[in-house]
């Protein structure tokens, strides 16, 4: 019965434990200060003393290992992801990843696990998600892009003591099919620059197979980057696809970027942010030759256009010098896709090519993440199993060109003298 006495009070900071009048025992913890100043003391309630001795201790140690939860209403993973997209990843990303972003969070994420509350989300649920998403359709690095998303979310969430851990850590992630990078063959590559030739701008799809440069990266170039004369090109800004919004008040029942009126949102380019994105590339001698011939053709159509020719300084213009827009070379990259008859494939295709050639001539991993603007090592592992394939092929060029037989020469040796 002496437990039952009045409890005897604490010093300021200090854990109480005490039977209260319900017959339950209690336990209050101070674990901070809460945003108005007040001291944060948290109370925990079981039904045996020992029970609540364990809960108190578990409670310090929360608070020594500084994670405890925020006080407050807790959050459901929806108003976190609402509140994540609209207020803080845009501090630290640029727009292009804010798009990517947006559909992961908006077509995936909230409608697939928005209603749980977010501290009691378990790797279990994510897992089970991303298996849905690919069962009604989604492709492996769509699914991928998601749990990305997902984990940069709440690894804030983490951070600023709404989640004491994040699950998606924990959570097996999807498996992006190897078949999802396809690099063109040495053969195709052939054909595609045989075939660029005979357009204008040849260079661009010379620059994208050889440097694998990104669309933005290449769109967004200028001739103040490049140095012929020391065979570098620098690679500092990017060109934004363009966004939208209405010029009629949202009356003319159209999409925003079909309005008559519609105005851009967003600026034309943006400085590459990342460090691994702001780069030096060497420039192959013939790129070097092929951008001397392009800066001739561009000389001529700024004298054809005149006044009409706005210098804005863009390495791949217009015929009015003005600069491309990513549509317009999406477009022009179909085209020279059927001109060259090769098979079709992504613009992003181009770049895997580049990457691929580059690890197949031995071109170290740190060397390659520079040359392509990658900031981690996975990303060059990605690649690594089409190498095997491109290996061989490029071996079957040079046996062809070395032992071919030929009826005027004796053998091999002949067409070793003819390729010298």
């Amino acid at each position: 019965m002496e437990e039952k006495k009045k409890r005897t009070r604490q010093p300021n900071g200090r854990s109480s434990i005490y039977l209260g009048k319900d017959g339950k025992w209690h336990g209050r913890v101070t674990v901070g200060v809460r945003d108005d100043g007040k001291p944060d003391r948290r109370h925990v309630e079981r039904k045996t003393k020992p029970d609540v001795v364990a809960a108190v201790k578990e409670l310090e140690r929360m608070r020594d290992a500084g994670t405890v939860r925020k006080p407050g209403k807790p959050w459901t993973v929806k108003a976190w992801l609402t509140h994540w997209i609209d207020n803080i990843a845009s501090l630290a990303v640029n727009e292009n990843t804010m798009v990517g972003y947006g559909v992961a969070v908006r077509k995936h994420l909230i409608l697939g696990l928005g209603a749980h509350r977010l501290d009691r989300l378990k790797p279990e649920h994510i897992e089970t998600f991303y298996a849905k998403m690919q069962a009604n359709g989604s492709r492996p690095a769509t699914a991928h892009q998601a749990h990305r998303t997902f984990r940069t979310a709440l690894n804030e969430a983490v951070r600023r003591g709404h989640l004491t851990q994040n699950p998606v850590v924990l959570a097996k992630a999807p498996r992006v099919s190897e078949e999802e990078i396809e690099p063109y063959t040495v053969e195709e590559v052939q054909r595609l620059l045989r075939a660029a030739a005979r357009r204008r701008n040849s260079a661009r799809w010379a620059v994208a197979l050889a440097l694998g440069l990104r669309q933005g990266e290449a769109l967004g170039l200028k001739w103040s980057d490049v140095d012929l004369d020391n065979g570098v090109l620098l690679v500092r800004r990017s060109r934004r696809r363009p966004r939208y919004a209405h010029g009629c008040g949202d009356t003319c029942g159209r999409k925003a970027g079909y309005c008559p009126q519609r105005q851009r949102t967003n600026p034309e380019t943006a400085d590459t942010k990342s460090r691994a994105g702001r780069r030096a590339v060497g420039l192959p001698p013939q790129l070097v030759d092929m951008l001397r011939a392009h800066e001739r053709q561009q000389q001529a159509e700024r004298a054809a256009a005149g006044d009409k020719w706005t210098d804005e300084g863009w390495l791949f213009a217009t015929e009015t010098g003005r600069g491309t827009s990513p549509r317009t070379d999406y477009d022009d990259w179909k085209e020279l896709l059927k001109s060259a008859k090769v098979r079709d494939g992504r613009l992003h295709d181009a770049r895997h090519t580049a990457a691929t050639v580059l690890l197949i001539l031995g071109v170290s991993e740190r060397a390659v993440m520079g040359l392509m603007g990658w900031s981690t090592t996975a990303m060059a592992a990605r690649y690594q199993h089409m190498v095997d394939t491109v290996r061989r092929d490029i071996a079957r060029q040079v046996d062809g060109l070395i032992w071919k037989p030929n009826d005027d020469d004796d053998g091999a040796a002949g067409a070793l003298v003819r390729a010298n």
